[in-house]
């Protein structure tokens, strides 16, 4: 009977209420939260009684009150404040705050910031206030995803202290870090500007790569590329489709036209255009570079580049030259410089003019030394010192940069100087096993930082000075401490802002070789205790970690360099990180690092 009572008392609950329709308020619940959300009401208590308690506010009144409407908006997943959120993460946050603030009913609590907070107040926005509130736009609509410019938004002040603090912490420990010198005008630097093309949605995009990946974002300017040259980028692709040209698709390796690359002069205003290419065929080249003149006849030369291999890099091996000399010159320090499209120039003419000449100041050069000038590129620095010391001696791996060096050079006249194509360790190491020295040494190596090897073939020189150039703070802070050991002492660091709007920072610093107590240390240098397998057959293992890791985004080791050496034929010396048992079981290297590692012997002309 109890039973019977208690089924009874539950039907009663459920008889519908009066109305037109004679519909139940669970009923009545249910289609609200449907026309609401297109959806069901929420399937868990909590979401239930939530929805139910913004349904009964939204009943009391007529819903033409702003508050009212928000308050159903809050339920239904339509809070415009907290951005674009779909309504099932808007509820279940929402939810989460109310069922929070219940439970802490009473208590003291410190309010939390959040997305949507008030920064002044700490309490959350209401709807009013933001919609007042002035929306901030960035400078660039691409920067977050484009990931080059990191704080273009960031007044530029605040951005020179940024990098003096962050130099200040990484070298500080090792000498005297002075005030960085900043540009007056940090925008549109760059004298080298990179488009990638493609097609999205039948039409031809230029830009770059998204950060970390190799999604295409458009981009129609950019606020630190030379403005000319980003109109160039758009004339070409603009006339694309007029000239029936596609662009390279990755995936499928259909298409021609892969990148852009322009170089312009800043003092010369000489501009050079590199098509890079999948094939050799081009078809109607001539017209093409014909009409593009046509809208720009301030280019001077027109190469194009053919690199038809599947990889990230951006030159290829071959080139032709469709109109002009093939190359651009310019003027740095006093001195004319050819720039070909392979070239290592610096992209900011102007902090370069500061750079090169506070580095050639520290070098205190009075006309009788000897100098070596380490990666030397094109022969930019070593050039301009040459005029104020005895001799200059340049070492540069690169082929094309050795040939552009002894050109410039005939360019300007200097005959104190002499050019190595070699690998800049091994050849100080050959000169210090036959008793050959020097007074100076001037290195600016890649971002990867020096080698300890290097810096011992330094000491083994005995150079008195050093003058190292570094665009990586951090591989600059750990090979101070490696020249410390050595010997050498670092006198006082420069910074110098080449890249605004960017987190890199260019530094110069200057080392000295200081008076060393042989009872307490006791350094030795011998050609027989170093691994010289790193320095055959065109490059060093670090330079091919670096080429690998730049082009692939893969991190390779000695053993998998040497293991894939042995298939090439090329010759492996003895590797004292090797396991010294022959039996010992050694990790093979995989397929995707061994074809990178390929791809970087090809590159350094090794296979």
């Amino acid at each position: 009977m109890k039973q019977d009572r208690n089924v009874k008392k539950e039907n009663w609950k459920k008889k519908p209420a009066a109305g037109k329709q004679g519909r139940s308020l669970d009923d009545k619940f249910e289609e609200w939260v449907g026309e609401k959300t297109g959806k069901k009401a929420g399937k868990s208590s909590e979401q239930k009684t939530d929805q139910k308690e913004a349904w009964s506010r939204a009943r009391k009144k007529d819903g033409k009150n702003e508050d009212q409407k928000s308050a159903r908006d809050f339920a239904c997943g339509k809070v415009e404040k907290f951005g674009k959120a779909d309504g099932k993460s808007a509820q279940k946050s929402f939810g989460k705050s109310a069922r929070k603030d219940t439970m802490n009913f009473g208590k003291k609590s410190e309010p939390k910031r959040g997305f949507g907070d008030s920064p002044k107040s700490g309490k959350l926005q209401s709807a009013a206030e933001e919609k007042k509130a002035p929306k901030k736009k960035g400078l660039c609509p691409v920067a977050h995803r484009c990931g080059g410019c990191q704080y273009l938004d960031m007044p530029y002040a605040e951005q020179l202290q940024m990098k003096q603090s962050q130099m200040q912490k990484l070298l500080g420990n090792y000498c005297k870090v002075h005030g960085i010198k900043g540009m007056d005008d940090p925008f549109h630097y760059r004298n080298k500007v990179h488009a990638v093309f493609g097609y999205r949605k039948g039409e031809a995009i230029s830009g770059v790569y998204e950060e970390k990946t190799h999604n295409i974002v458009p981009v129609e300017t950019c606020m630190i590329e030379d403005q000319k040259a980003d109109e160039i980028i758009g004339t070409i692709r603009g006339m694309l489709k007029s000239f029936k040209i596609r662009t390279y698709d990755e995936d499928t390796g259909y298409g021609l036209l892969r990148h852009v690359l322009i170089r312009r002069g800043f003092t010369s205003g000489q501009i050079m255009v590199v098509l890079v290419t999948a094939s050799p065929v081009f078809p109607s080249k001539n017209n093409f570079v014909k009409a593009l003149r046509q809208k720009h006849p301030e280019i001077t030369t027109i190469v194009q580049n053919i690199n038809n291999r599947g990889t990230s890099m951006v030159l290829g091996d071959k080139e032709h030259v469709l109109y002009g000399k093939g190359y651009i010159e310019d003027e740095l320090c006093g001195c004319k410089f050819r720039i070909s499209p392979k070239s290592f120039y610096q992209v900011n003419p102007v902090q370069t003019e500061y750079l090169y000449g506070k580095a050639i100041e520290l070098a205190g050069l009075t006309g009788n030394e000897r100098v070596l000038d380490a990666y030397c590129g094109i022969g930019t620095i070593g050039i301009i010192a040459a005029s104020k010391a005895k001799e200059v001696i340049g070492v540069e791996l690169n082929a094309d940069a050795v040939r552009d060096a002894v050109q410039n050079a005939k360019c300007n006249d200097v005959k104190n100087i002499r050019f190595y194509c070699n690998d800049a360790t091994e050849f100080m190491m050959q000169m210090a096993a036959s008793g050959d020295t020097v007074d100076v040494v001037l290195m600016d190596p890649p971002r990867a930082g020096s080698t300890e090897a290097f810096i011992k073939a330094v000491a083994a020189v005995k150079a008195k000075t050093v003058i190292y150039v570094s665009c990586g703070p951090d591989t600059l802070a750990r090979d101070l401490g490696v020249f410390k050991k050595m010997g050498y002492q670092a006198e006082g660091a420069w910074p110098v802002d080449m890249f605004p709007a960017t987190g890199h920072v260019e530094t110069v610093v200057l080392l000295s070789k200081g008076e060393v107590d042989s009872k307490k240390i006791r350094v030795e240098f011998s050609l027989e205790d170093m691994d010289m397998s790193e320095f055959q057959d065109g490059a060093t293992y670090p330079q091919i970690k670096e080429y690998v890791l730049e082009h692939t985004g893969l991190k390779v080791s000695n053993l998998y360099i040497s293991q894939i050496k042995r298939k090439c034929g090329i010759e492996v010396g003895k590797n004292y990180n090797l396991p010294k048992s022959e039996d010992s079981r050694q990790p093979q290297c995989p397929p995707e690092k061994e074809k990178a590692i390929r791809e970087a012997f090809k590159y350094f002309g090794m296979i």
